[in-house]
This record gives C-alpha cells, structure tokens and sequence, in this order.
C-alpha cells in the first residue's frame, strides 16, 4: 500500500490513497483548493475595480459611497485572510506526507523569502509600471515575512503555535494607542510590525508602501497551521464549522455593542469610517455598509472575525461540494495555482485598463505611470460597476487557458523541485 498526501506546495489538490490499482480520492483536500480558488477569483474583482474606477474615494466612505460599491469591496475582503490561513495550513499538511519539521521550517523561509523578492520587484512594477520609484508591502510582502517567522515557530508544539497565533489576533488591538511617532528613528519598525503607511527607503526617490504589517498576519498563519492539525482528524468538518459559528457570533457581539477591536480613529484617521465602532445612518442599507465597514489596513480584531468566521464554515460546507462538477473544477483549477495566477493576474488586468482606457478615449498616461498606488485617476476617468463586473469576467476567463496549461506543467513535472515556488 502507497499513500500520497497532499502537498499544499504543488499542484495536487487531493489527498489520495492507493490500494493495489484502485485509487480513492479524498473531497476534504479538494476543500482547501476550492476555498482559495474562490477568493482568487474575488481577488480580481477587488483589482478590476481598483484599475477601471474613476472617482477618487474609498468604497468605505460613507460620506460617497453607495451599497452595491461598497458590496463589490466588501465581499473581496475574504481574500487575504483565506491566504494567510491556508498558508499555515499547507505547512501542516506537509508534515502528512512525511516531511519533518526541519523541512518544513527550511520551506517556510526560503519560500518566504522568495515572495519578498517578488513583491518588491515583480508585483511592485505590476501596480504601477514603475521601476524602483515604489515598493508594495502587499500581500506577498506579508505572506513571506509571515512564512520566515513561521520557519522557527513550527519548532514549538502545535498547542503553543495555536495559542501564539489566537493570542496575536486577539491582543494586537490592545496597542491601537500606540503611535508611530513614539519611536522616533524606529517609527519605521512599528509600522512594519503593526501599522499601516509609508516607509521612505530613499526619500524622494522610493518609498515602501506597508499595507499588510507583520502583526497580526502571523498570527493568521499560525492559527492555520493548528487547523491543519484539525483537519487531520476524521470528524473535522462538525469542529471547523463550529469554530466558524463561534468567531462570526464574536464579531457580531463586539460589533453590535461597540465593544473592543477595530482601530482608533484618532491614530488612523486615513482609514475614514472603517476604524471605530459602526452609526447608525440615514437609511437601512448604509447602516448596514457602516456595521460591516470595519478596518483591514492594519486588520482589526472585528475584520478577521468576520471574515475568518465565515471562511472556516465555507472550508467546512465546500468539503460536501462535489469538486469534478465543471464549475468547482475551474475554481479548484485557480486554487491550484494560486502564485501564478496572483502574477499573471495583475499584469492582465493592469493591461487591460490601458488597452480599454486607448479604445474609449480616456486618459491612460496616469496608469502607465504609477497608476492608482502613486497618483489619482483623472477626472475623466472611470468606469461603472456594470463595466467593472464584465471586465472581471473577461479578466478570468482570460486566465483560466494559461493556467490550465501552468497547472499541467507542474504536474508532469513534479520532480522539478523549483516549481514549488511558482
């Protein structure tokens, strides 16, 4: 008997069981992909509209925004703590298919590192068509910093690393009170830990953009990587779901009673409504768009409750979900190649705001030029949401071909040990 377990770093989605020649595939594996296969596609509704909207406010402010602009935010805030979740969780799940710690830990920072190198680089230039002007702490930035301080917290037992990762969610908010400022010459060093803002690398030359700070975003990562444990046990299903359950009733409690984790105002008055507790406003909608409004740069408490409470139900009700249907198998398609995708996605869709921008005779030097990270959109510029949505259906259709045929490469190719890191 051969058994092959999932490696969260490759292209298979499934845990897979041989018994002479009849293979049994395991849904519960097939969850993970389609669960990031989804936020993926999220994902690129969130950058669609970031490149093809013209007016220059924030769809959390409640002074100009509307409900269905709001919505088309609100359901993309899903993305990256799904990410940083299932990043821990892979770490775990490798542990299944025999890899020991020490390997693990050696993933976790070469990995790590790697994204660090493409997000100052490849993705930075992807935003903006820049060089060196600008460098994006996004997501990868995050993701890689998260994954070398992972390389030595997977030593510790993975009770210790749930109750780093639960503590670190839970307590960050404690320091909202905390300004930057404080430090002086390391004000830099907070920011990059627990803020959001810009970091001059060399003033008037490059600056650092910190929209995904280290903390909490750790602790996301290691609390995935105790769900791996979870979801190592035959009856995980009923217990994630539950988990789910308890973290979005939490939210709901300290949101409705405007109770602890979600910023201050005071310190972060960049973020507009979205630190702070929710008001009541002039109709039903907005005040709904004003109790769901809640911080993500830096994520607050009530923003990962709120979103990885729903997300952990998703994983649990997606391990039902029959993934050789033709609709999850394209999802779990993207979910298979989530850097890939990640890359070509912002280049496309970059792309295409310039391409669409020439067609309809609107300005399109500001998007070869930095685009929406450096500079505002001119007032002409713009599209509506209808037109956002369609883009964001050409956008992946568009990638579903390259990353078939990236997904099959990796596939015949598993012996190639740097497609890990694609």
């Amino acid at each position: 008997m051969k058994t092959e377990f999932y490696d969260p770093t490759s292209s298979a989605a499934t845990e897979v069981l041989r018994v002479g020649t009849v293979k049994v595939r395991f849904s519960r594996l097939d969850c993970i992909d389609l669960l990031r296969g989804a936020v993926m596609i999220l994902m690129a509704l969130d950058h669609v509209r970031d490149f093809f909207t013209g007016p220059g406010f924030s769809p959390e402010d409640l002074a100009h925004t509307s409900g269905p602009l709001f919505l088309t935010r609100f359901v993309t805030h899903f993305c990256a703590p799904v990410f940083f979740l299932l990043a821990g969780t892979g770490g775990y799940l490798s542990l299944a298919r025999g890899k020991s710690v020490a390997e693990v830990s050696r993933f976790f920072w070469t990995r790590g590192l790697w994204l660090v190198l493409i997000s100052l680089t490849v993705t930075s230039y992807a935003w903006t068509f820049v060089f060196f002007r600008f460098w994006h702490g996004g997501v990868l930035w995050a993701l890689g910093w998260s994954m070398v301080a992972m390389a030595l917290v997977v030593r510790l037992p993975v009770r210790w690393i749930a109750a780093t990762g639960v503590g670190m969610i839970v307590l960050h908010n404690v320091f909202d009170w905390v300004n930057p400022a404080r430090f002086g010459r390391f004000a830099a060093v907070w920011l990059l830990l627990h803020e959001h803002g810009l970091v001059f690398v060399a003033p008037g030359k490059t600056a650092l953009l910190i929209d995904f700070p280290l903390i909490p975003w750790l602790g996301v990562m290691a609390a995935g990587y105790a769900l791996g444990a979870l979801l190592s046990r035959p009856n995980w299903r009923k217990t994630v779901f539950r988990i789910g359950v308890l973290l979005t009733v939490a939210f709901l409690i300290l949101r409705i009673f405007h109770l602890y984790g979600n910023g201050n105002p005071s310190l972060q008055p960049w973020a507009g409504d979205a630190a702070g507790p929710w008001r009541l406003q002039s109709t039903l909608t907005m005040s709904a768009v004003s109790f769901l409004d809640t911080l993500k740069f830096p994520p607050s408490l009530q923003f990962l409750l709120m979103t990885l409470g729903p997300a952990l139900m998703a994983l649990a009700w997606l391990d039902t979900v029959n993934a050789e249907h033709a609709a999850a198998r394209v999802v779990r398609l993207f979910g298979r190649v989530p850097f890939f995708y990640y890359i070509l996605h912002l280049y496309l869709i970059h792309s295409l705001a310039v391409w669409v921008g020439v067609v309809m005779h609107q300005p399109v030097e500001w998007l070869l030029h930095g685009a929406f990270m450096l500079q505002l959109p001119p007032p002409t510029y713009g599209h509506g949401l209808p037109f956002i949505y369609a883009m964001w259906i050409t956008s992946v259709a568009l990638l579903y071909l390259p990353c078939k045929v990236f997904m099959e490469f990796k596939q015949q190719h598993r012996d190639w040990w740097w497609l890990r890191y694609l």
